[in-house]
């Protein structure tokens, strides 16, 4: 039987990551184009096209060898159609990505959510590994999140199953998520939410802080000013329990309705590894329900940036894998 190779795509706002895969997630080739944002994104379908192209014709290799693409688009997905609900950062309104890809590729088209890809991806060679049972949450800019029970994205009535980062868990005085509502995951365990809580923390006491001097030279500090200082500053220590709090909390909240067979904790804040690790794993056992603590193992991310390729080549595995 002809090998054939599956075509995974990570849509960004900044990058569009693409991939060959073999039938078994061994990433061949993979390579990245910048993302054009202009007109509202209507040039990323034909972008695309032109990537796949011009990397078959390096690689001398035809286009009958791709047996589809999977594409991850940040947003709510209709996985049925393909449609991309609501692409704030790329100005996509009900926008028929799934279609006109197929149009631009003569491809066969998988869509979905980009969080929920960067799940599959994990599940199947990721940290998930050989689990059918997963939540992944990604710790970046914002915060994302994608729930896979018995092998399959949940994905709910209007596609936006999974938004981890949009749960309450400041319930009086937090601070506003650009969601519209205030006190959300995300304003507190993003890498923005984390520096915000640095910040703060640094106006409200006066002692000395590595913190504030990175502060004072350069007029801001970063997620990772303050995981690099967590062993030798108080004020970084104290940022982090609160933001191990908050997450520990979700991630027991989530589990003890799914109860998972693994959480991966993913995205650039996860890079912390073990130092971030730990006190939300002391934290999710504090508020998960004991049998499920008990159950439930939580892991750093391993794929990193690959994640939503594989994810991507794994919807076109399970969809049209049978050729």
């Amino acid at each position: 039987m002809e090998e054939r190779w599956l075509v995974g795509v990570d849509l960004g706002g900044t990058t569009i990551k693409l991939a060959f895969i073999s039938m078994y997630g061994e990433i061949l080739h993979k390579w990245e184009i910048p993302t054009n944002l202009s007109e509202q994104g209507k040039h990323i379908t034909l972008d695309v096209a032109k990537a796949i192209n011009k990397k078959l014709h390096e690689l001398g290799e035809v286009k009958h060898k791709l047996l589809g693409i999977g594409m991850g688009a940040p947003g709510p997905v209709d996985l049925a159609t393909g449609v991309v609900y609501e692409g704030i950062n790329l100005g996509w309104k009900d926008y028929p990505l799934k279609d006109l890809l197929e149009v631009e590729t003569g491809l066969p088209v998988m869509i979905d959510n980009d969080a929920n890809i960067a799940a599959l991806g994990e599940m199947w060679k990721g940290a998930g590994e050989g689990a059918k049972d997963l939540v992944c949450v990604t710790l970046g800019t914002g915060v994302g999140g994608g729930v896979i029970a018995n092998g399959e994205i949940v994905h709910g009535i209007s596609g936006a199953a999974g938004e981890i980062g949009h749960i309450t868990v400041v319930s009086e005085n937090g601070a506003p998520c650009n969601c519209g509502k205030t006190g959300c995951l995300e304003t507190v365990a993003s890498a923005t939410g984390i520096a915000r809580l640095a910040k703060e923390a640094l106006q409200k006491s006066t002692e000395n802080s590595a913190l504030r001097e990175i502060l004072e030279n350069n007029g801001t500090v970063t997620s990772k000013d303050v995981f690099d200082a967590l062993h030798t500053d108080a004020i970084a220590k104290q940022v982090v329990e609160q933001m191990a709090s908050y997450l520990g909390l979700a991630i027991a909240n989530i589990s003890n309705i799914m109860n998972p067979e693994k959480v991966v904790i993913g995205g650039g804040v996860s890079k912390a590894g073990d130092v971030l690790l730990a006190p939300v794993q002391r934290y999710f056992e504090q508020y998960a329900f004991s049998r499920v603590a008990k159950s439930t193992k939580l892991a750093i991310a391993t794929l990193g940036n690959d994640a939503g390729v594989i994810g991507g080549a794994w919807l076109v595995r399970t969809k049209f894998g049978n050729y």
